[in-house]
């Protein structure tokens, strides 16, 4: 079961600008610094999101995924100096090695940012930040957003209520399991296009795209949102500096390159692992205050 944040309950300009920011900056950095700080950051709001134990499942899932990447890297590119062993007269090089794990991370990482942007940037808050700009485009990707878990559920529905009637899709030789999947999915199809017609005769029938759109909000933004928006821009800001003079930059190919330990280096790790970890921070000092307050009773 999904908890809720602190962080959550911030304007959804505040929620959008940090995860873009954070899977921007996931995708394009390649440093195993900061991949290793995004990768950690990742799993420690994924947890406070989800569960520890739902975070363990989660972690088991992507498990293969990881591993399936970093080993087809040197399998297939086997650029590098130093070569470890042969496979096939084929070279595989500790640069291949450290690029695939690296790519792996940076994979890894994004898939888990887009469960927190999923679980943290709901359909309403997409609309509020962008349906007064692009209102078509923004119902259609809230829509589509919310086609996905709602199909899960129906599969759920429609698998329970086969097997009130015996019809188990995991019983049986492979053609009755291919049948029985076959009867859930015309099912389903049949469930979503009938949805669709639901949703547009209710549309429809409230006079979407007549006149022009009105719209309703509960977020408002305040003082508190402006204070963690500005400093959220401020580390954004930091780290753009540092990508400016490639500090966040590193070479795999020809040689792996030595890890900067400057001071200049290190503050900006620093900067980036303050940006990454921001929602826990948050959660952390609500957590505090609110045995602050219960202490007090």
């Amino acid at each position: 079961m999904n908890r809720v944040s602190a962080f959550e309950s911030y304007h959804p300009i505040v929620l959008f600008v940090f995860f873009a920011s954070c899977i921007f900056f996931t995708m394009f950095l390649m440093h195993p610094v900061y991949l290793a700080i995004s990768l950690f950051s990742s799993i420690l709001l994924l947890s406070n999101l989800i569960g520890l134990r739902d975070m363990f499942k989660t972690v088991l899932y992507t498990l293969p995924i990881f591993l399936l990447i970093a080993i087809s890297n040197p399998i297939f590119s086997h650029k590098g100096v130093t070569p470890l062993f042969y496979v096939n007269y084929n070279p595989i090089t500790l640069e291949s090695i450290f690029y695939g794990l690296a790519m792996a991370t940076m994979i890894v990482s994004v898939m888990f940012w887009f469960r927190c942007y999923n679980l943290v940037m709901t359909s309403d808050k997409f609309i509020c930040l962008f349906g007064n700009f692009i209102p078509t485009l923004a119902l259609i990707i809230s829509i589509a957003l919310r086609l996905i878990p709602k199909l899960k559920n129906q599969i759920k529905e429609i698998s329970n209520s086969q097997k009130t009637l015996g019809m188990y899709i995991d019983n049986g030789n492979i053609f009755e399991r291919i049948k029985s999947g076959f009867r859930i999915l015309s099912i389903l199809i049949t469930w979503a296009l009938e949805n669709g017609i639901d949703t547009a005769d209710s549309m429809k029938a409230r006079g979407y795209g007549f006149g022009r759109r009105s719209s309703f909000s509960i977020f408002r933004f305040d003082k508190r949102d402006s204070i963690v928006l500005a400093t959220i821009i401020l580390l954004i800001l930091i780290n753009i500096v540092g990508i400016a003079y490639e500090y966040s930059s590193f070479l795999y190919y020809p040689h792996i390159e030595d890890i900067d330990f400057s001071i200049v280096a290190i503050s900006l790790n620093l900067s980036y692992l303050f940006l990454m970890v921001f929602p826990t921070i948050i959660e952390i000092k609500e957590d505090l205050k609110w045995q602050s307050l219960t202490s007090e009773i």
